[in-house]
């Protein structure tokens, strides 16, 4: 066995801890990327239109943000162009952005999304025809009931908050005051309701020692389950302290054997 065995030893065991904690570090940046930041939170009925600029279903032609008509263009009568986030109708999880304004009157009563004709076929299971540019298999469904969520505000003037209708003007002027962002709040369970009895009885004996009495266990202090944060921070540390470890004992364990060597 030569000294030079001994060096190799160290290397290996500190590549080894080098590897985990780069693992470590990648599981806790993985956590938080997951995090997916919502702005706004809402529900309103939505339309659907499909513009190709012929005219031909009284559109008038380019979209107001200047992007060619696609799956998940959107029309909004008060939000910033190029705002984005997704809808949610039975269940099904659509992406759309704002690249249009409307709808116009419509808006007025409480129709505030113009989706595109194809995101509007997802979403009910029906089919974009694309010479009527109608939604087809839906028994002719112009209008649906969707859940909104906004996760990020286009730059341009608009209104930054629940929609408004066209006629307030709000999507030509700026908004320098946002909506705040819905907290998210963990539901909790129902605090137990305790009857006289049981209020009396504060503590109650644990199970009995193999010697003798019964030792007195506070009641009333459940364990709080830890989050999927707190088990990731865990297995992280665990992790940490396991390289940390492994790096330590390469070294001792190299170290040991040069020593041995030299006395040689």
């Amino acid at each position: 066995m030569s000294a030079r065995f001994g060096l190799r030893s160290c290397a290996l065991f500190a590549t080894s801890a080098t590897t985990v904690v780069a693992i470590a570090c990648t599981a806790a940046h993985a956590d938080s990327d997951t995090e997916e930041k919502i702005l706004l939170k809402g529900s309103t009925t939505a339309s659907y239109y499909w513009d190709d600029g012929s005219g031909r279903n009284g559109d008038t032609g380019m979209p107001a943000s200047g992007k060619p008509m696609q799956k998940g263009l959107a029309a909004s009568p008060s939000w910033p162009l190029l705002t984005e986030g997704y809808v949610v109708y039975k269940g099904k999880k659509l992406p759309f952005f704002v690249g249009d304004r409307g709808p116009g009157v419509p808006s007025n009563r409480g129709i505030m999304l113009d989706l595109d004709a194809k995101t509007f076929a997802e979403l009910t299971g029906g089919r974009f025809n694309p010479n009527s540019l109608s939604v087809d298999g839906v028994g002719g469904q112009g209008h649906i009931k969707i859940d909104y969520v906004i996760t990020k505000w286009g730059d341009g003037v608009g209104k930054k908050n629940y929609p408004v209708p066209f006629s307030t003007g709000a999507w030509g002027r700026k908004d320098t005051n946002p909506a705040k962002p819905p907290k998210v709040v963990a539901e909790e369970e129902p605090a137990e309701v305790k009857t006289p009895e049981a209020k009396s009885a504060e503590v109650e004996p644990a199970e009995e020692p193999a010697g003798g009495k019964a030792v007195a266990a506070p009641v009333g202090h459940p364990v709080t389950p830890k989050t999927e944060a707190e088990e990731s921070s865990a297995v992280s540390g665990v992790l940490l302290t396991g390289a940390l470890a492994m790096a330590g004992g390469g070294v001792v364990l190299g170290h040991k054997r040069l020593r041995r060597l030299i006395k040689r």
